[in-house]
């Protein structure tokens, strides 16, 4: 197997017309990392992937692998493979045929590509299944195979595009634990386009999350979910309440704001000052019932949801300023007290867990 390469994109832009589908992205993945591009449709995160596959011309910027500038390279040329999202199989070929059909292209014999074919196929655990048509598998079978073709090329990066969202929840669960476990045997760099926040967060070492053609952040999933770097991220991610008001006071170390007759304190911020405004954020596991206490802050909201999620009850409230205020409490807390749609009721934090965004988000 070939190895790893580091991947960098260099004000990497394109154009679809008079549309800016992807913003001077500047990001750099480094050789064996699992990388996901997250954001919503039309975010830019496909395009991005196919100009790095070479599938998609580059209207400005470089693609670097390793240390060769592969920009205007065709997509063979690269050292990169890609797993489409229909999983584009051959229907008239058996799984062989298909796993083998790139080495073919290349002019490599038929017994040796084959026998090549096979074993890849074998390390799928498909073998048992290689004189079938990609009709007669389930779709996690065919994206094996799929997986498996691209694999055949030996690529220094192999690139996937939504390769999870066709297959049932269940089964989408046990190939993310395959696609994990095949990347760190193979400790090469794999770069997973999805749409799916527990998808990124589960696989990924790196996650990427893109909105309007741009990056919002780039960092490991611990960091993404507990240090959002914007807003949008914090909504995106999901499980963070994102609330914005005025700063009303500042005392030695934490701000007082007004979120409209409603004021709650946060950890200071130094680029902070009375009359300015900001968000922040805190998450939906670290919001309780019941009052303030000593080191926490809160406020009053109106329950307007109650969804069972076995593990928690999830609350779905108005609060000012946030109309969509969600509430987690685990299932045995909720049920000793629980409380009805329409009620009102008192949520409070702890202070430490407000997470503050910067003035230039």
């Amino acid at each position: 197997m070939s190895k790893a390469a580091e991947i960098e994109l260099v004000s990497l832009t394109k154009r679809y017309g008079g549309t800016l589908a992807v913003d001077a992205v500047d990001l750099r993945i480094a050789a064996g990392t699992y990388c996901c591009l997250l954001g919503p449709s039309g975010c830019g995160k496909t395009s991005t992937l196919r100009m790095i596959a070479g599938h998609e011309s580059v209207t400005a910027g470089d693609v670097l692998l390793g240390h060769a500038n592969v920009t205007d390279l065709p997509p063979a040329k690269r050292g990169t493979a890609m797993m489409f999202q229909s999983y584009a199989l051959f229907p008239h070929l058996d799984l062989v045929d298909n796993v083998a059909f790139s080495l073919k292209m290349r002019g490599v014999g038929k017994a040796e590509r084959r026998a090549a074919a096979l074993a890849m196929l074998e390390r799928m655990h498909m073998a048992a299944y290689a004189g079938r048509r990609p009709a007669q598998l389930s779709g996690g079978q065919q994206q094996r195979v799929a997986l498996a073709r691209a694999l055949i090329t030996d690529p220094q990066v192999v690139l996937l595009d939504e390769p999870l969202s066709a297959l049932d929840p269940y089964l989408r669960v046990k190939m993310r634990q395959e696609l994990k476990r095949l990347q760190r045997d193979l400790g090469i760099t794999f770069i997973h386009v999805t749409h799916a926040q527990e998808e990124a967060m589960a696989l990924a070492d790196l996650v990427v999350v893109m909105n309007d053609g741009r990056i919002e952040q780039a960092a490991d999933p611990r960091t993404i979910f507990n240090r959002p770097a914007t807003p949008f991220v914090a909504r995106f991610i999901g499980d963070h309440n994102v609330l914005t008001g005025r700063v009303a006071a500042v005392a030695d170390d934490v701000l007082q704001v007004d979120l409209g007759g409603t004021t709650v304190t946060v950890p200071r911020h130094e680029e902070y000052a009375p009359g300015m405004t900001i968000a922040f954020a805190v998450r939906s596991d670290r919001v309780r019932l019941g009052a303030p206490d000593q080191g926490a802050t809160g406020l009053t909201a109106v329950v307007r949801s109650v969804e069972y999620h076995g593990a928690r009850v999830q609350l779905g409230c108005a609060a000012p300023a946030n109309d969509e205020f969600v509430v987690h409490i685990p299932e045995s807390l909720f049920f000793t007290a629980p409380v009805a749609v329409g009620t009102t009721v008192p949520l409070s934090w702890s202070i430490a867990d407000v997470h503050v965004f910067a003035t230039s988000t």
